[in-house]
C-alpha cells in the first residue's frame, strides 16, 4: 500500500456528507487526493518515512470553503485605491484628502467603500467632493456597488447636467432645480464609469495575487467572481485570471462570471462563447454570465412586486427597477441556456426573484432540462408563493448570509421601506430549504466582509456578529450549523460545477482542506465567527499557513 503524502490524525473531521457510524477523525492525502478517511487505526497504517503528520487535539477540518458570489480582483484593487470600506463618515475628507496629496500623478481619483446609512437621503453631493477632489474628476463606489459619489468635473467630462434624461435602467440624484446632486445610481453609473482610466495589466496581476493570498487565510480555495463586467477594465481582469492559471500561479478554483450588457440582446452570446473557450484554462473555468435583475434595496432600486413605503410609512408610486425587463429576461437567459452557459442572476426584491424564476422556467420549457445549474445570488426579498419554485426548477438560491441580521442598512434604510409583512420575507434561508431549495453561499466582498466563519456564525444566529448580544433578525430562518457549512462548501461547489471534486471530505476526492484552530461544535466554546483558519491546502499543497506569533 502506498504511502500517504500528508496525514491528520485527531481532527474534528466535518465531511460534510450524511453522517452514518463514527464521525471520522483521521484523514490521508496521497498525490493530491484524499487517500483514506476514518479513524486512526485506518489512517496510522499509512503513514510512511517521508509522510508529513499532524497530530491534532479535536481541530476542525474541514472541505476548503468555496464563495460562490464574490468580486476578489474588483475588491483588491479598491483595497489598492481610495478605500473607505474600514472608516467611519467623518473619517471620509481626511482620507480622500490624503489620497489625492499622495497621488498627484492620478488622473482621476478612484476609490469606494461609502455606505448609504452615511449620508442624508443616501446620497452624498459632490460640493463635498468639490471642495476634496477640486482639480480633477472624482469618482467613489458605493459599498455595495449600486451608487456612485462624483464631483463636478467628473459630472462635466460625462455631460450630465440638468437637462440630461435619466438612461434606461439607472437614476440620477437631482437637487430640487433639477441638477445633478452628485450620487449616480445603476446604469446611471456608467455615464462617468466608462471615463475612469483603466488600471494597468500589471496592476490586475498584482491584485489578483494578492487577493489570492487574502482568500486563502480564510481557508477559501474556490470562488465564483461576479465582477468578470464588460468596461474598459474587464479584458484585463479576464486577462489577469488566464495569465496567472496558464503560469500555474493560480491556486484557487475560479469561474468567471461574464456581463451581460443589459443595453444588448441575445446577440452578446456567440461572444460569450468564444470567451468560455479562450478562457478556460488551468484551474479557471468561463461559462457563467451574470446578469443584472434589479438594485438593492436601500437605494429604493431592488425591483418590488408593491410599491416601496416612504419615511412616513406611506405607499409611495415607486416599485424600484428592472434593469432587465421580465420579457427580454426571459429571451437572455433561455439563449444562454441554449448555449449551455450557466446563468448567474442578481436579484433583490421579489419581483426580481420571481422574474429570474420566470426566465429559468422559460429556458426549461424552450430548451429542456440541463445540468448548467442556473443560480440567483442575494434572494433578499422573496414571495411566499415563490419559495417552492427554487427546488421545482433546481435554481440554486445562492445566499449572503451576513446580511441577513439587524444592522443599520436593515433597519435604517430597509425595514421602513418594505413595511411590517414583506420585512418578514427577507432572507428566508430555512424556509427556502424546507420548499426542497439547494443553498449555495458567498460573501459578496468587498460589499462584507469575505470571511466564511463570520458568514456562517449570522446563518447560524441572525445576530450581526458586531452586536451578538443583539436581537436576532426572523429567528425561524435561522439554519443548523450542518446546513450552513454544507452551503459553504458542497452547496457551492454545486454552483461552481466543482461538487464531484471537491466540497466534502470523501476517498479519491481532491484534497482541499482547511484547517481551524477549534472544535465549532464544542459546548460553551467562543463564537463562530471567532474561529480562525490555521493552514490552508489545494490539492495537499499548503496554499496558507498562519503565521506563528512570536514568543513573549
Amino acid at each position: 500500500m502506498q504511502a500517504a503524502d500528508l496525514v491528520f490524525l485527531g481532527a474534528t473531521v466535518e465531511p460534510i456528507t450524511p453522517r452514518s457510524g463514527l464521525a471520522p477523525d483521521s484523514l490521508a492525502v496521497t498525490a493530491g487526493r484524499l487517500s483514506a478517511v476514518g479513524g486512526r487505526a485506518d489512517v496510522e497504517e499509512l503513514i510512511g518515512p517521508a509522510t508529513r503528520v499532524l497530530r491534532l487535539d479535536g481541530e476542525t477540518l474541514l472541505p476548503g470553503f468555496q464563495d460562490a458570489h464574490i468580486h476578489p480582483v474588483q475588491g483588491e484593487l479598491t483595497v489598492m485605491q481610495c478605500d473607505l470600506s474600514e472608516l467611519s463618515a467623518h473619517q471620509f475628507d481626511e482620507a480622500i484628502h490624503a489620497y489625492g496629496a499622495r497621488h498627484p500623478e492620478r488622473e482621476w481619483i478612484v476609490g469606494a467603500g461609502w455606505s448609504v446609512t452615511d449620508f442624508p437621503d443616501a446620497a452624498p453631493r459632490r460640493a463635498a467632493l468639490d471642495a476634496l477632489v477640486p482639480d480633477r474628476p472624482a469618482f467613489l463606489w458605493s459599498r455595495d456597488g449600486h451608487s456612485a459619489w462624483v464631483n463636478s468635473r467628473a459630472l462635466e467630462l460625462a455631460g450630465i447636467a440638468a437637462k440630461t434624461p435619466d438612461p434606461i435602467g439607472g437614476l440620477i440624484v437631482r437637487d430640487p432645480d433639477g441638477s445633478p446632486a452628485g450620487t449616480l445610481r445603476e446604469g446611471a453609473i456608467s455615464l462617468v464609469e466608462e471615463l475612469v482610466p483603466p488600471l494597468s495589466a500589471e496592476e490586475h496581476a498584482f491584485a489578483l495575487a494578492a487577493v489570492q493570498r487574502r482568500l486563502h487565510a480564510f481557508g477559501i480555495t474556490a470562488w465564483q467572481d461576479a465582477s468578470v463586467y464588460d468596461t474598459n477594465a474587464c479584458a484585463l481582469q479576464l486577462e489577469a485570471y488566464r495569465a496567472a492559471a496558464e503560469a500555474g500561479s493560480l491556486a484557487a478554483r475560479v469561474v468567471a462570471a461574464l456581463f451581460w450588457d443589459p443595453r444588448r440582446g441575445v446577440e452578446q452570446v456567440e461572444g460569450f462563447v468564444a470567451q468560455r473557450a479562450s478562457s478556460s484554462v488551468g484551474r479557471l473555468r468561463a461559462g457563467t454570465v451574470k446578469i443584472w435583475v434589479d438594485g438593492v434595496v436601500e437605494g429604493l432600486t431592488g425591483a418590488m412586486l408593491d410599491p416601496y413605503l416612504d419615511e412616513r410609512g406611506q405607499m409611495t408610486d415607486s416599485s424600484g427597477m428592472a434593469l432587465v425587463p421580465p420579457d427580454a429576461l426571459q429571451e437572455a437567459v433561455t439563449a444562454l441556456d441554449r448555449a449551455g452557459l450557466q446563468v448567474h442572476l442578481h436579484a433583490i426584491g421579489d419581483a426580481a426573484v420571481r422574474s429570474a424564476l420566470d426566465a429559468i422556467e422559460a429556458a426549461r420549457g424552450a430548451n429542456g432540462p440541463s445540468d448548467l445549474r442556473h443560480h440567483i445570488a442575494h434572494i433578499q426579498v422573496i414571495h411566499p408563493a415563490d419559495l417552492r419554485r427554487f427546488g421545482e426548477l433546481g435554481a440554486t438560491a445562492n445566499m449572503q448570509p451576513i446580511w441577513a441580521c439587524h444592522e443599520p442598512t436593515m433597519d435604517e434604510r430597509t425595514i421602513p421601506f418594505l413595511g411590517a409583512e414583506r420585512t418578514t420575507w427577507q432572507y428566508p434561508f430555512a424556509s427556502l430549504l424546507r420548499h426542497g431549495a439547494r443553498l449555495a453561499a458567498g460573501s459578496d466582498w468587498p460589499v462584507t466582509s469575505a470571511n466564511p466563519m463570520l458568514e456562517i456564525e449570522v446563518a447560524v444566529t441572525r445576530v450581526s456578529h458586531d452586536e451578538r448580544s443583539g436581537e436576532p433578525f426572523l429567528p425561524d430562518e435561522r439554519l443548523s450549523l450542518d446546513q450552513a457549512l454544507a452551503a459553504f462548501t458542497i452547496g457551492s461547489a454545486y454552483v461552481n460545477h466543482l461538487d464531484a471534486e471537491t466540497g466534502s471530505i470523501q476517498v479519491g476526492k481532491l484534497a482541499d482542506l482547511v484547517l481551524l484552530d477549534r472544535n465549532l461544535r464544542a459546548a460553551g466554546d467562543a463564537p463562530i465567527g471567532e474561529a480562525s483558519v490555521q493552514a490552508t491546502w489545494v490539492e495537499g499543497t499548503e496554499v496558507f499557513t498562519k503565521p506563528m506569533r512570536a514568543p513573549g
